[in-house]
């Protein structure tokens, strides 16, 4: 049964208390908030509520109490709201907002930094974004310079990121008494070595290019070759190319046990580039030639990728990769550098900071009396100005263009 009460703002104190003992055992609803708060701002106003006494305030507080179905507290609510500002109106709702710091143009270079590095991690992504401002001076990058790596990978998940940026083969080994059987150690120095091969694939008819990965231990300099096979024929102009783009000394050279290392002709290149030692990895130690090996899936395989390309296009790439790909890795791709951390127990723990993403060029600028290192005709000017030709992201957009032209160009003619 509905009812419908008109003026019940307009009764005498006296009236109120009639009602109230009357109407002892109904219970009233009003429909709408609206229409609740109308109801109490009326009476309140018409009863001149506030130069009432005590005992008779109460008398109207269990009077709107009743008709509006709220309990005493409620309407205490709704009065104190009229006692302050006179009115009685619904409040907004008071939702937590923090405050938004970087825009969507700040989204899209994070987008765009990530797809020309191909998606490297967040301490990584951040290392470029602080040089591109800091060391570049980019003033677009000024909020991502000094974005977390933990919110990089929160914009990453975010629908504003997306509407940017969406997205193995061993070699044999073989017994040979050539090279020294031992642990590398690369003494503190650069110039110490890890090489390892990535095989293209092949067709059934067709023969596919190899990669040759060298990744110098101590400031993970990289220096990527590409050959028709892994003969010697094939592989001793490439490896002795790769080795004269080192700037600095080579002293030592590390490989697994695959024959198209352990052999007479690169033992005589070595010695011809008076190479220091020439070691091999161990049996059964499978972090010996770890660095490479990581080097090969997180660098080759991920620009590369896995298709079949030809042998006949080695030479095409092998110019890429002395041209554009070799000075991207070196002077504008950060690298991990792990701190090691020793507990009381002797366990060793690595642990990676902001300062341990560099390039390999910074790392190498960090060693103490770095200079003594290069190679004679390298100099440190030259070194920077090869790392100061473009900003890190530039390299990466120019490399990447050219990867596109020339992957698009090998798998056609495959």
């Amino acid at each position: 049964m509905h009812i419908i009460m008109q003026k019940v703002e307009c009764l005498t104190l006296e009236q109120m208390r009639e009602f109230l003992a009357a109407s002892e055992e109904l219970v009233f609803t009003l429909s709408g908030r609206g229409e609740i708060y109308n109801l109490v701002e009326r009476t309140l106003g018409r009863q001149q509520y506030l130069g009432l006494p005590k005992k008779d305030k109460g008398v109207v507080r269990h009077y709107l109490s009743k008709l509006s179905g709220r309990s005493l507290p409620q309407i205490t609510r709704l009065i104190r709201q009229y006692r302050q500002s006179g009115v009685v109106r619904p409040r907004q709702p008071r939702r937590r907002r923090f405050p938004t710091r970087y825009t969507p143009g700040d989204i899209a270079l994070l987008a765009a930094a990530d797809a020309a590095h191909e998606g490297l991690s967040g301490p990584a992504v951040r290392r470029i974004l602080w040089r591109e401002y800091c060391v570049y001076h980019k003033e677009a990058y000024q909020r991502l310079a000094s974005i977390s790596s933990s919110h990089i990978y929160n914009l990453r998940r975010g629908a504003a990121y997306r509407q940017h940026h969406v997205h193995h083969t061993k070699t044999r080994a073989r017994a040979v008494s050539i090279g020294e059987r031992r642990k590398p150690d690369h003494r503190g120095r650069p110039g110490y070595l890890r090489v390892d091969t990535v095989h293209q694939g092949d067709t059934s008819t067709r023969r596919g290019l190899h990669h040759i990965n060298a990744v110098d231990a101590l400031t993970q300099w990289q220096i990527v070759g590409c050959c028709q096979t892994i003969s010697e024929s094939h592989l001793i102009p490439v490896l002795e190319a790769m080795l004269h783009q080192y700037p600095f000394r080579i002293e030592g050279f590390h490989s697994d046990n695959g024959s198209e290392f352990i052999n007479y002709r690169v033992e005589k290149l070595l010695n011809k580039l008076l190479v220091g030692e020439f070691t091999k990895s161990r049996a059964h130690r499978t972090t010996d030639n770890a660095l490479v090996e990581g080097k090969n899936g997180a660098v080759v395989r991920k620009h590369i990728g896995h298709e079949p390309i030809g042998a006949e296009h080695a030479g095409e790439f092998q110019r890429f990769y002395m041209a554009e790909f070799n000075p991207y890795l070196n002077y504008h791709r950060p690298c991990g550098f792990a701190t090691v951390e020793v507990d009381g127990k002797g366990k060793r723990r690595r642990r990676y900071r902001l300062g341990d993403y560099r390039t390999p060029y910074e790392k190498l600028l960090s060693l103490d009396q770095w200079e003594s290192y290069l190679k004679p005709g390298v100099t440190a000017a030259f070194l920077e100005q090869q790392a100061g030709r473009m900003s890190d992201t530039e390299c990466a957009l120019r490399m990447q263009r050219r990867k596109r032209e020339l992957l698009a160009a090998s798998r056609s003619r495959w």
